[in-house]
């Protein structure tokens, strides 16, 4: 790759969640573009595999345990961030949990709880933070991971994490119109699902996983980490300069 393709050269990039799945496909990616990347997350080992990695193909990268339910945390994040990378470019807030099916009347209220405090409350101090530390240092941009479960469609026995996508959809649309005029632009990605363990069910083996999604999905398989990425990338990159709160939708056309 040609220097003058790295179109995030210089830019520091935060992820939350960068230490499995989707977010650490996404920090690989912007780190292949050049980026300076930052992966947040609970746990330290996994993050420490993600900058490893983004070592490993030539990158910079920095893990930063923090937990997105915590304010002093969010914020000493973003801090820390843009401390050592000189500012912050674009967040990726990927940062979710998936609870065990349940129906509604049989769902906790310590799942529910956990579910909103981590989904929602989280994305909404991931956001809190970073839009106040771009719109004071010449903007950037955000992209938030959502789901096609809750806007696009709905699931029997998810009522919860529906809810909370659903929430996180509204929360990214209403901050887009609240910021874009600060210089902050904010997005989303709907994914259906991904090639992670979130969408394999307990037991399952991976013949089995991949025949239950050819019969589920058009497209016949799930999506790759890269494919999201690469939807991630494009929002934040100055060829999206007019796209303020989308919701782009990559499930296989399951929601078509």
């Amino acid at each position: 790759m040609t220097g003058e393709s790295r179109i995030f050269a210089g830019c520091s990039v935060l992820v939350t969640g960068g230490g499995t799945g989707i977010g650490r496909g996404v920090a690989l990616a912007f780190a292949r573009q050049g980026a300076r990347v930052t992966v947040a997350g609970r746990t330290g080992s996994t993050l420490k595999e993600t900058v490893a990695l983004v070592e490993a193909g030539g990158g910079e990268a920095a893990a930063r345990p923090a937990d997105i339910t915590r304010a002093a945390d969010v914020s000493a994040l973003v801090e820390a961030t843009a401390r050592q990378f000189g500012g912050l470019d674009v967040a990726v807030n990927c940062a979710g949990v998936f609870p065990p099916p349940a129906a509604v009347a049989d769902i906790t209220e310590e799942q529910w709880h956990r579910t909103f405090d981590t989904n929602l409350t989280g994305m909404w101090l991931s956001m809190k933070y970073e839009i106040a530390h771009m719109r004071a240092h010449g903007g950037g941009a955000i992209v938030n991971i959502a789901s096609n479960i809750g806007a696009h469609r709905r699931a029997p026995g998810l009522a919860a994490y529906a809810a909370s996508k659903a929430a996180v959809g509204v929360l990214t649309r209403t901050a887009a119109l609240d910021h874009i005029r600060d210089g902050v632009r904010i997005n989303a990605v709907s994914p259906g699902p991904v090639d992670t363990p979130m969408s394999t069910l307990p037991g399952e083996t991976p013949d089995a996983k991949a025949a239950r999604m050819r019969d589920a999905l058009p497209v016949g398989r799930v999506s790759s980490t890269e494919e999201i990425a690469a939807a991630v990338l494009h929002l934040a990159s100055p060829a999206a300069a007019s796209t303020v709160g989308a919701d782009l939708v990559l499930d296989g056309g399951a929601t078509a």
